[in-house]
Formats: C-alpha cells, structure tokens, sequence
C-alpha cells in the first residue's frame, strides 16, 4: 500500500537536486571554487534518492557533460556514479552513451511479489526486463553494475531471498550493496538485525557473488 511504500522511500536518501529547475551557474561558481580552495574539493558524486534521475535523462547527460569537463569541477566518469530505481528503457540509452560513469540499480528484493509490493515502479518494469538491461548495459560497457539493496525484516531478509538474489545475479559483473534499513516513526517496517544482514550476505559470498554492507554513519 502507499503508507508501506513511502516508508521505504524513507531510507533513500533525497539528493536535494531539483533536476528540472537546476542551475548549472552553481556549478560554474563551484569549480571556481575549488580551483582556489582544495579543502572544497568534491572527489566523487552520486545521482539518486526519491527523484529518479533517469526521468530526466537530457538534463543528466548535461550533468555529467559539465561535471566532468576539466575547466569546471572536473571529476573523473568513473567517481560519478547515476542510481535508478530501474527505468528500463533509459538504462538501454545510458548504455549506447559508452560513457565512464558507474550504474547503480536500486533491486531491493530477489523477485517481482516483493518487489510489486515495495517498489511502484516494478509494475511498470519487471525484475525480468530489468536484469536483461543490466545484460545490455555490462555488455556494452564492461563495466560493473551496483546492485542495492535495503534490508527489510521479514520482507526480503529470509535465506531464501538470498539464494533467489544468488540466483538472479550469478555470473554477472555486479556487486551486492547491503544498505541496513533507516527506520522511522511513522511506519511498520523494521531493520533486519545484524545477525540477519550477515547471514544473508555469507548466502551471497557462498554463493560467489561480491557483496558488501554499507556502514552506517551513527
């Protein structure tokens, strides 16, 4: 339902960019910026949260343009990294770009029951159209694809999400990013223990698959 569903958002954290209306003047002023100041130097970006970056595909492409260009802030392809919530058809286009940048698909569950409940989006785009873009996408640039995936007591925590997840990604070039659950007030859902994470990340290891847990920051 939609409470269920915005909770979830909750741990995907807004990036605060209003990518219709973004002034790339701030931008200019930035590089300038940290042409004379190194301590305000940026080393790496990431495009995601609630707004999903692919829906405004030509003003990310511009994005990445001006990022990365040497007179400007100058941050290499491959420390710029676009998250997606799976937009099937624009991880098709971000591929034909054969640029540098990194790819990173916010899963967050081993198949479409869970997902359809957790996810809108994936009643609009299955897992199965999902994984052959990413397919599409490795292909076409040899690159290695961020899988992320937040973890959710009794939803998608179980052994044998881990073992469907190992399954659904085994042989591919990606890696498994653990993301604990940010819990809120308002809504039911719960962070798997630790004990719970670790187990369902030795399923992958056992399993052949890179994977890591992210740190929480206090």
């Amino acid at each position: 339902d939609d409470a269920f569903y915005q909770g979830f958002l909750q741990t995907i954290k807004d990036s605060n960019m209003d990518l219709e209306n973004f002034d790339f003047g701030q931008l200019e002023d930035l590089g300038r910026e940290q042409v004379t100041d190194e301590n305000k130097r940026i080393d790496s970006i990431v495009m995601m949260g609630i707004g999903e970056p692919f829906d405004n595909f030509d003003t990310v492409k511009r994005f990445i343009s001006v990022v990365t260009n040497n007179k400007m802030i100058g941050i290499g392809q491959r420390h710029l990294t676009i998250s997606t919530c799976g937009i099937v058809p624009k991880i098709y286009e971000f591929a034909d770009l054969e640029t540098g940048v990194n790819l990173a698909i916010s899963l967050h569950a081993p198949n479409n029951e869970i997902r359809d409940k957790i996810m809108k989006i994936n009643h609009a785009y299955k897992i199965e159209e999902i994984m052959s873009a990413l397919d599409y996408y490795i292909e076409k640039t040899n690159r290695r694809v961020t899988i992320e995936y937040i973890m959710l007591a009794g939803i998608n925590d179980t052994d044998k999400c881990a073992k469907e997840l190992s399954e659904l990604l085994k042989g591919k070039l990606v890696y498994v990013n653990l993301i604990p659950y940010n819990e809120t007030e308002n809504f039911n859902m719960k962070r798997s223990n630790d004990f719970k994470i670790r187990e369902f990340c030795d399923i992958l290891k056992s399993n052949n698959i890179n994977v890591t847990i992210r740190k929480e920051m206090g």
